[in-house]
């Protein structure tokens, strides 16, 4: 059993919870994630490391409400133990010589997007963080993004945040006016990075997207992270999460994610009435 120690609301869909964890604090890396079970009886669910604090033994991870386990999650508050919280999972970041990254995330891709960033600040690297949210209500983590990045670029789709528009106007934007990226970091909705990556292609930049696929065992094991990558098939859970975004089929990754939806929607509704009828 592992006991979470701090919990916060990050915006009125998604929660951070950090989580004392010491074993797995001790390992990991940016990039990487857990598998956890909010209750015993629950369902394995993926979720990447968001930050850790090695001194403390604690992990942080950052989850939206859209799924009948990530509702579960959200009842617990502090105090209260999660059953499993299995990991570091899956490839770090690799960050090795990198000068000048341009870090891009969408939504609660953030939450994946800043620890990325952190550890090429940390590494003496210039980062471009350039964010997107759909409204300025659910904005997260603007004020870590500002203190691990040289520019900040805040984007929403209604225009309530920052400037209006994609986070794909935005990079567009700073290649054309000189920015030369060693690489670009992607990490959001499927369709987002697949656009990001048709951008960079056209400019000729390297770009890493982080895939995060359904996944069951985290070992390879199940077959349910399976991607196809530069026309082989790939497992997100061991040869990722990270991949070369100008190799990857989101296409395919697209549709196979939404062949979940129709139970997952099921799931979720009977996961609320459960919790309802116990608060009664």
């Amino acid at each position: 059993m592992f006991k979470i120690v701090d919990k916060k609301v990050l915006n009125p869909t998604v929660t951070r919870i950090d989580v004392y964890a010491p074993f797995v604090a001790k390992k990991a890396q940016a990039g990487q994630f857990v598998i956890l079970r909010a209750t015993e009886d629950g369902e394995r669910i993926p979720l990447t490391v968001a930050d850790y604090d090695r001194e403390k033994g604690t992990v942080a991870v950052i989850f939206q409400i859209v799924g009948a386990t990530t509702y579960a999650l959200n009842q617990l508050n502090v105090g209260d133990y999660i059953a499993d919280f299995v990991g570091p999972l899956g490839n770090a970041t690799h960050t090795d010589g990198l000068k000048k990254v341009a870090v891009v995330g969408g939504g609660v891709g953030c939450a994946i997007a800043y620890p990325v960033a952190k550890k090429l600040h940390e590494q003496g690297c210039e980062v471009h963080s350039i964010v997107g949210f759909r409204c300025k209500d659910l904005v997260i983590l603007e004020d870590e993004f500002k203190a691990v990045s040289d520019k900040y670029v805040l984007m929403s789709d209604d225009g309530t945040a920052g400037t209006k528009g994609l986070v794909t106007d935005a990079l567009k934007q700073l290649i054309e006016n000189g920015e030369n990226y060693d690489e670009v970091i992607a990490i959001g909705p499927v369709i987002m990075m697949k656009f990001i990556c048709k951008l960079t292609k056209e400019y000729g930049v390297k770009t890493i997207v982080s895939m995060n696929p359904v996944m069951i065992d985290g070992t390879g094991m199940c077959g349910g992270c399976r991607l196809t990558v530069g026309g082989e098939t790939k497992f997100a859970c061991v040869d990722g999460p990270e991949f070369d975004g100008h190799e990857v089929d989101f296409d395919e990754a697209m549709k196979r994610g939404a062949s979940y939806k129709e139970w997952e929607r099921h799931k979720y509704e009977e996961t609320c009435n459960l919790f309802k009828k116990e608060v009664k």
